[in-house]
Order: C-alpha cells, then sequence, then structure tokens
C-alpha cells in the first residue's frame, strides 16, 4: 500500500450538528435523501483560499490541501469531495494528481480538500480522523458555499479504508463514497445506514484481496436493500474490467461494483498490465457516478452523466458526446476522451447491458470526424479506420452479465478536434 500517483479520492463528512442546522439529517432511522441546504459561507466573501493549510482537531495540529474551483462565487453552491491518500502517501501527492483525476473533470463544479493522515495513516485511533473530517467540514461549510446533499469521499488502499469509516460513521453527511482496493482498516461505527456505493477491487491483489473489497461492498448492499447477485468478474490475463450497477437497490442508493484483472493499484488499464494514471478508467467511472447525484433525490439505477466542458492540457479534451442507446434490450455505449495531444488523441468507448438478461456479443457503430484516423485500438476488433467504423467485442469480453460493462479503447492521428460520436450499440 505504499506508492501510488492518482487516482481515488473524493471525500466527506459533515458533523451531525452541522448537517442538522442545515436540514439535512436523514429521517426516520431507516434513512432517506437529504435535501439540499446553502451553507454559512454562502453569499459572503470567502477567507480560505487553495493551498496547504492547518486546522486545530482533537487537540493535535492537522493539515490538509484545499483547492477552490477556478472562478468561485458564493452566490452558487458547490459540491464537497474528500480525498483521502494512501499508507505513507501524502496530501501533496493526492492533490498533484488531481484528487485521483477527479479534479479535471469537475468544470470547476467542485470544492476539494486532501487531509493528511497522522504517521501518513488513516488508523483512526478514538475516531480522531472521522472527527478531523468533521471539523473540516464544519470549517468549509462556514467560509464556502457548499451544496449540502452534494458531500462525496474517496481514497485507494488506506484511503479507501478511510471513505468506507466516513460512509459507516457519516450517513448523514456524505451523498456517496468509492472505495478502491479497500478494506476495514479504519473502523466502521455504525454501519447500518444507506449510503450509495462504488467498490473496485483487482481480482488477484496481492496487498488487499479482493475478499476485503466485497466485505466493504456487502455492508451497503445489505443496507441500501440491493438484490443478492454474482457479479461478473474478469478471469487472470483477460487486461479488462467489469463493472456491474446492482439491482432492487432503495432509490437514490445505488451500488456499484468494479472488478478489474489486476494487482494493488488505483489506476489499472484495460489492455494492459501496466497501469497508468492517464490511461485508466476508473477517474471516468468515479465521476460518472459521483454527478449523477443532484440536490433533487435521484433514481436508481441512476442515469450516466457526461463528462464536463473544460479541463487542463492533459486531461480529457472538452467535448465528449452523451451515450448512445443501442436497440431494447441489447447495449448502450459511451465515448469519453481520455488524452490528447498535438494531431491526436486516446478515447474510451464504455458499453453496458442495461437489459435483464445476459449479452453473447456486442457491436459498437463509431463515426469518426474528418481528418481522424484509427492508429490502434484495444479490447475489441474493429472494421474501418476512418468514418463510420464498427468495433465488435474481443473473444474475452464479450458475454455480459444484466447491467455489467466493459471498455474498448484506441488511439487516432487527428486533424480535427471534434469528438467521434456513438451512434449504435447493438449484440450481437
Amino acid at each position: 500500500m505504499s506508492k501510488r500517483r492518482l487516482i481515488t479520492s473524493i471525500g466527506v463528512a459533515a458533523a451531525v450538528l452541522v448537517a442538522m442546522v442545515a436540514g439535512q439529517a436523514l429521517t426516520g432511522g431507516g434513512g432517506g435523501i437529504a435535501a439540499a441546504a446553502m451553507t454559512a459561507g454562502c453569499g459572503k466573501a470567502p477567507t480560505l483560499t487553495s493551498g496547504t493549510r492547518s486546522i486545530q482537531s482533537s487537540g493535535q495540529n492537522r493539515s490538509y490541501i484545499l483547492r477552490v474551483p477556478d472562478g468561485y462565487s458564493s452566490s452558487r453552491s458547490y459540491r464537497l469531495i474528500f480525498a483521502f491518500h494512501w499508507l505513507n502517501g501524502s496530501a501533496g501527492a493526492v492533490s498533484s494528481a488531481g484528487y485521483y483525476g477527479l479534479q479535471p473533470l469537475s468544470s470547476n463544479s467542485t470544492i476539494f480538500v486532501a487531509p493528511q493522515g497522522i504517521n501518513n495513516g488513516w488508523a483512526n485511533t478514538n475516531g480522531q480522523d472521522l472527527t478531523l473530517v468533521d471539523d473540516l467540514t464544519r470549517l468549509i461549510e462556514g467560509d464556502l458555499c457548499v451544496d449540502t446533499a452534494q458531500v462525496f469521499a474517496l481514497g485507494w488502499s488506506y484511503g479507501g479504508a478511510m471513505s468506507y469509516a466516513v460512509a459507516c460513521a457519516r450517513p448523514t453527511v456524505v451523498r456517496a463514497v468509492a472505495v478502491l482496493s479497500g478494506a476495514n482498516l479504519s473502523g466502521c461505527n455504525g454501519g447500518t445506514q444507506p449510503v450509495a456505493y462504488f467498490g473496485i477491487h483487482g481480482t488477484h491483489d496481492s496487498v488487499r484481496n479482493i475478499s476485503n473489497g466485497r466485505a466493504l461492498r456487502d455492508t451497503f448492499l445489505r443496507n441500501n436493500g440491493c438484490t443478492t447477485q454474482n457479479p461478473p468478474e474478469p478471469g487472470q490475463g483477460s487486461l479488462t474490467h467489469f463493472t456491474t450497477t446492482y439491482s432492487g437497490c432503495r432509490a437514490g442508493y445505488p451500488v456499484q461494483w468494479g472488478a478489474f484483472d489486476g494487482d494493488h493499484t488505483p489506476s489499472p488499464v484495460d489492455g494492459s498490465p501496466s497501469p497508468n494514471d492517464a490511461r485508466s478508467w476508473t477517474s471516468g467511472e468515479i465521476w460518472r457516478f459521483f454527478s449523477q447525484f443532484q440536490s433533487t433525490t435521484p433514481t436508481s439505477p441512476p442515469p450516466t452523466s457526461p463528462p464536463p466542458t473544460s479541463a487542463p492540457p492533459t486531461s480529457p479534451p472538452p467535448t465528449s458526446p452523451p451515450p448512445t442507446t443501442g436497440q431494447p434490450g441489447a447495449c448502450t455505449a459511451m465515448y469519453r476522451a481520455v488524452n490528447s495531444w498535438p494531431g491526436g488523441f486516446q478515447g474510451e468507448v464504455t458499453v453496458t447491458n442495461n437489459g435483464g438478461t445476459t449479452l453473447s456479443g456486442w457491436t459498437v457503430r463509431l463515426t469518426l470526424a474528418t481528418g481522424q484516423t484509427i492508429s490502434s485500438l484495444w479490447n475489441g476488433s474493429n472494421s474501418g479506420t476512418t468514418g463510420t467504423i464498427t468495433v465488435r467485442n474481443a473473444p474475452y469480453n464479450g458475454t455480459l452479465g444484466a447491467n455489467a460493462s466493459t471498455t474498448f479503447g484506441f488511439t487516432a492521428t487527428s486533424t480535427n478536434a471534434a469528438a467521434p460520436s456513438v451512434t449504435g450499440c447493438t449484440s450481437p
């Protein structure tokens, strides 16, 4: 659980007192979805700015890094995401990696905070790390304009364990969490109320066996009332991943499970044994999971939100079209830009079985803009390299269970900044 250059962040937790004052406490023991509330920081000139800061919490001086959106305005409310680092990691590493790749996708809609763990970990002794989250939430909400129904947490490895602890102990505050390669290391005080949950884990994780991740996931399958099922997981050597959205969950409390053919890493890449922050599918899927939640009660299973419209040079280009739905009972496909450079770009298409029966094969039609030519493609077989091309599944990723998904990726040369568009998805 040592290194790491990006991935899994997003956090959250506000003190119950703050949540109640804001009118956010869930109702009736079983929980309900909190309505949005304006915080004390709305409408006033902020004193908090981006950078490394400190706060007194549990009698200790704790540090954190805050990222306030460019063009911040106190007249609008923002998401708040806590991103927890891994063992022997740091808030600085999380910040420099774009808060697990989410900050470039946020289009200045989100306040990010990366706390620093004691001894570079999250033992949460006597609940002191949860208290830090409470204190930071209170501080940030008191100075900046936060949408209290839009607080999230995420992290990898030890950071995933801390995100799980937040979900267990602060269910009336945190809207959703993403736990990458996590285990129950920071405790689970409470752990009986529903919270939207996305778990991601490698099938042959040599540090935290995938059974740890399944156990955390199952806590919220029970809490969220989801239907028991056996989600597909890729075989070793397939170099792919499957993401399953569970059925039967309480409205507004979805559970997703992403299993990938890989070891202990936050940045797996389909089609490659080498982790890579820029090419990993995790940040895009986590951002879509978080950004589906609005201030009003969402439905479950959730809709898929398109990526934002601005990003720095090393992140996905701005124009990613919305998903295209195939024939009823077949599949859906969604394109996202992964990276770009002068004269070329990298893209990825997620293919999802939204039906109730298993698909045996899929075919996606992808239309490239004038001046764009496919130079390489993985996790699929393409016919054609320009104009409208057809991509069929590879031998190892054609079978998709209900609500399962897979991806294929490609690189292309380009003299045109327009994004490719998905024009169809069928099975087979």
